[in-house]
């Protein structure tokens, strides 16, 4: 399975935090956020991913291609072979990233659709956004996903209600309404498992297309859509002050969503 990781958004109401990053290159402890969501992803045995670029999309490039330079001590001989050598070992070294160019204006379909190409060897893929992170059971939102028989499963949370709410029927997504006035039931956290055939029924070219406008609400349509309840941690970094949050959770030790070693 491989793991779509929205990238492309600018992010504009957490430019206080940073003019030059893009979102998911917004550090935590350290580390970009987008780092920590490929870190629970990994925690469940999933290396692949297929990251779609966008605004700045520069920036994740240079932070992957100098990876072992960002994250380890190293020795430079300053001679003509100019040899480096990294002190630190490596736990992401299975990782396969695809980093793809889905255009600087796409909106969130078109990337996904724009990034087909590197999932036709996929029978499940799953999508997430770059800039939120979970306690969340992949494991068991996968197996969710295939006893369903349904082509789409989504991951609801319980946050405020400026967010994308669903209305379920059983676990069936009966309504899917992306700006909400009043939140009061579950939201749209990502972390979405979908069969390789959404690609063709619900996706189409053009940059207007808008996976949560367009792709979700037809796939409720069609009763193809189903919901994950992840009850436990979940959060995303929109605003300056979500952010602060997660750094903190980290400094303290206290991250939830640090699932692995």
């Amino acid at each position: 399975m491989k793991a779509v990781i929205l990238c492309g958004g600018q992010g504009t109401r957490i430019r206080d935090v940073s003019e030059a990053l893009p979102k998911p290159m917004l550090p935590i402890g350290g580390r970009p956020i987008l780092w920590h969501i490929m870190k629970i992803y990994a925690h469940y045995g999933i290396n692949d991913f297929v990251l779609c670029l966008g605004y700045n999309g520069w920036k994740i490039k240079e932070f992957f291609l100098n990876y072992y330079a960002k994250i380890s001590d190293i020795t430079i001989t300053l001679d003509k072979k100019n040899v480096v050598t990294y002190h630190s070992e490596c736990e992401e070294e299975s990782w396969r990233i695809t980093l793809a160019e889905t255009g600087e204006n796409a909106l969130t379909g078109a990337r996904i659709w724009n990034a087909r190409n590197y999932l036709k060897d996929c029978d499940l893929f799953s999508v997430t956004y770059g800039d939120g992170v979970a306690d969340i059971n992949i494991k068991n939102l996968i197996e969710t996903h295939k006893r369903s028989g349904l082509l789409g499963t989504i991951t609801g949370v319980h946050p405020s209600g400026r967010f994308g709410e669903m209305d379920i029927k059983g676990n069936i997504v009966s309504e899917f309404n992306e700006k909400p006035n009043v939140g009061t039931g579950l939201i749209n956290g990502g972390f979405i498992i979908f069969d390789k055939k959404v690609i063709d029924t619900y996706f189409r070219p053009g940059e207007d297309l808008v996976f949560e406008a367009d792709v979700l609400p037809e796939m409720v349509k069609d009763k193809q859509l189903q919901i994950y309840t992840h009850n436990g941690f979940w959060q995303c970094i929109d605003t300056p002050r979500e952010y602060n949050i997660l750094n903190q959770l980290w400094s303290e030790n206290k991250a939830p969503w640090k699932i692995w070693k």
